[in-house]
């Protein structure tokens, strides 16, 4: 079978990876999607079950970090394009053990640069890195990111993330390299490991179990609905501009406390539950190191100049969300089998 495109996604097993690799796969059966994933402890190809035995999809496991398997994935399938996502996320763990995010998200995003410029001849290419907004560092009560504004990564994580970012701009000014890049703010959605505060409350109120919440709740986040970050890296790989960068966000800022006191409420309802019950559970704990006071993104360039917009409100995502894992608890139970455990208590030690 001829494909149109062969789309080589890192990271595909994982949070956002499996909406993004689904979503390309239905909507684009002339393209050729291979899911390039390690299957760390967030990649889950359970993720894409539904999926799996379709015509333009593929599995490849493989790890950035290994040149040989890149290698091996690009003599296999020869991919036209990347759309790189692999990545340690999660800020808690890099502040525990920073050299694994150096290896992943540094090292592992130069091995595909190099390999890709290496192997594609011609213009007809884009290599599409997904990044945070937290490379952008901390704003006070005013203000947002600009896709102009100054890095000033605070955690291991994020300089991780942003060093990568330098990377692929230098090979798009060094070598006219096909790069584009964007930058999201938190997402939310159905299959997000439970470590992250959505999920992890979720899981937790479910089970009459503690809500770890740091310091005293006023840390504020932009929060955006997977499915959206999904479409704007849809559009945004298809009509954006090469060697530009573009902020994703939802205008839709929370601190923390307030975030986890409305789910209480949402999960209180669905489970029938008195309104109040869950919220007795919120318990404070030790701030994180260097916690980033707020995250804020303007993603105007990206709605004036691809027409792109949020499909839903935050209240209605919310409730996707929630509905989502309260009808597949059995995927909750397997993702917090094992090791995971041991962690969570360790991080958020309210045994």
């Amino acid at each position: 079978m001829h494909f149109k495109k062969k789309i080589l996604v890192t990271g595909g097993a994982g949070f956002i990876g499996s909406h993004l690799v689904r979503h390309f796969v239905n909507k684009y059966p002339d393209y050729l999607i291979i899911n390039f994933d390690k299957l760390t402890y967030a990649g889950n190809l359970e993720n894409l079950s539904d999926i799996e035995t379709a015509l333009n999809y593929k599995f490849f496991k493989g790890d950035i970090v290994e040149k040989n398997d890149i290698l091996e994935a690009f003599q296999k399938y020869e991919f036209t394009d990347v759309i790189h996502l692999a990545a340690e996320s999660h800020v808690d763990r890099s502040i525990e053990g920073p050299m694994d995010f150096v290896m992943t998200n540094v090292v592992g995003t130069v091995n595909l640069l190099q390999i890709c410029k290496e192997k594609w001849q011609g213009n007809n290419h884009v290599f599409h890195h997904v990044s945070t907004d937290e490379v952008f560092g901390s704003l006070n009560e005013e203000g947002f990111f600009l896709e102009t504004t100054a890095y000033d990564p605070r955690s291991p994580y994020s300089a991780s993330k942003a060093s990568s970012d330098h990377f692929v701009r230098a090979f798009y000014h060094t070598y006219g390299f096909p790069i584009k890049i964007s930058n999201c703010s938190n997402n939310y959605g159905s299959h997000h490991f439970p470590e992250k505060l959505i999920p992890l409350m979720i899981n937790n109120i479910l089970n009459h179990k503690p809500l770890p919440v740091y310091g005293n709740g006023s840390n504020i986040r932009d929060w955006l609905w997977v499915v959206d970050h999904v479409s704007a890296i849809d559009a945004i790989f298809h009509d954006g501009h090469i060697g530009s960068s573009y902020n994703v966000g939802g205008l839709n800022e929370w601190t923390n406390i307030d975030l986890v006191k409305y789910l209480c409420e949402v999960m209180d309802r669905e489970l029938g539950r008195p309104l109040g019950t869950s919220e007795k559970l919120i318990v404070f704990v030790e701030d994180r190191k260097g916690h980033d006071h707020r995250y804020a993104i303007d993603a105007s360039k990206l709605v004036n100049d691809l027409g792109w917009k949020p499909s839903v409100t935050f209240e209605e995502g919310l409730a996707l969300t929630v509905k989502w894992y309260l009808e597949n608890q059995s995927w909750i139970e397997k993702v917090t089998s094992g090791a995971y455990q041991s962690y969570y208590e360790k991080m958020y030690n309210t045994k």
